[in-house]
């Protein structure tokens, strides 16, 4: 089996860390805020704060601006402004995704960046091959639909099934052609992504320690509803930073789930994720109008105390508690690569 080597996964004795020292660094969110003090903004720029993100040492906006949506908007010049709009007023964090509305929103954001604003964001795309041959490709295919040399941050998309963290650092796996990308200077820092369960996120960063491989980011659903069923705020952010790895919160409103069922506002949502040790929180806007909103909660937000976290918690949980809301979990409906398993490789 290959092994990629970083000093920094290593134990003080170099040997690996263990599955029962990984295992133990898990802990409920709750004694995480008490245990973990946490600077609210690195730095403020047009108002929005900014965080570090993890071991890269980048500076990325709290608010991340995410892609699929660009792609869903059904003017594609609108959906430009967007993208700018978002770029000229303080977001420097783009997220995209190879597969997204079948490469549109790739395209639409490299159309995008043209005119100098490549130079003011913090590009993250994914890719959905586990193969190194797949996964190759559709780099390839992300660099140049985005009409960039090199992308900051490159993730593993939909790592929702117990075979995936083999696959992808496994012998030909899609870790090898990220490793040889990163050498070429075709990307910066690697991540992983998923939305299905927190144990499968534990066995992908578990499968990292044990090749003594260094990830810069892991993305996952932070928001009110996932802290009262099968949670990743609970099992997984305390794993990434106790290991300085950078925490990518996505689906703040559960797909718009959480203001739909009245439980809580948009912007409480976004209170709520930003106040989670997120180096960033990821949220779609499909029209200047939402945009504008998650402008708006970021320049005006200041983190929830232990009391107003409380709070929404406990106006969200009886609705929340069987998970019914979060299909993403529990159903197949969000996984493009069970419904299309050739982008696997």
């Amino acid at each position: 089996m290959t092994k990629f080597r970083s000093a920094e996964n290593e134990s003080s004795s170099g040997k690996s860390i263990s599955r029962r020292r990984f295992l133990e660094t898990t802990m409920g969110t709750a004694v995480l805020s008490s245990l973990l003090p946490r600077v609210w903004a690195a730095e403020v720029r047009n108002g929005i704060p900014y965080h570090t993100l993890g071991n890269t040492g980048e500076k990325v906006s709290c608010i991340g601006l995410g892609g699929s949506h660009i792609g869903v908007q059904s003017d594609e010049q609108e959906s430009i402004r967007i993208v700018r709009t978002a770029l000229d007023n303080g977001i420097n964090f783009l997220d995209n995704c190879w597969d997204y509305n079948d490469g549109q929103s790739e395209i639409r954001m490299g159309k995008a960046l043209r005119d100098g604003y490549r130079k003011k964001a913090f590009l993250m795309t994914k890719i959905d091959g586990q193969t190194k041959t797949s996964a190759a490709r559709q780099i390839d295919d992300c660099l140049r639909r985005l009409q960039t040399d090199t992308i900051d941050l490159m993730q593993f998309h939909e790592v929702i099934r117990e075979g995936d963290p083999e696959r992808i650092f496994g012998p030909g796996g899609s870790i090898e052609a990220a490793v040889e990308a990163r050498k070429q200077g075709k990307i910066r820092y690697i991540g992983f992504t998923g939305h299905k369960s927190p144990e499968i996120h534990l066995k992908m960063l578990e499968m990292s320690f044990a090749h003594n491989f260094t990830l810069n980011s892991v993305q996952m659903p932070l928001n009110l509803f996932d802290a009262h069923f099968d949670s990743f705020g609970e099992k997984v952010v305390p794993v990434l930073v106790k290991h300085n790895i950078g925490v990518l919160g996505m689906k703040p409103l559960a797909e718009g789930a959480i203001p739909r069922s009245k439980a809580a506002t948009a912007v409480e949502c976004l209170q709520y994720a930003m106040s989670l040790p997120t180096s960033v929180v990821i949220t779609g806007c499909d029209s200047a109008q939402i945009l504008q909103q998650a402008l708006g909660a970021a320049r005006n937000f200041r983190p929830l105390d232990r009391d107003q976290m409380a709070a929404l918690l406990t106006k969200t949980a009886s609705v929340a508690a069987n998970g019914q809301y979060e299909r993403y979990k529990t159903s197949h409906d969000f996984d493009g690569t069970y419904h299309n398993p050739q982008w696997l490789g």
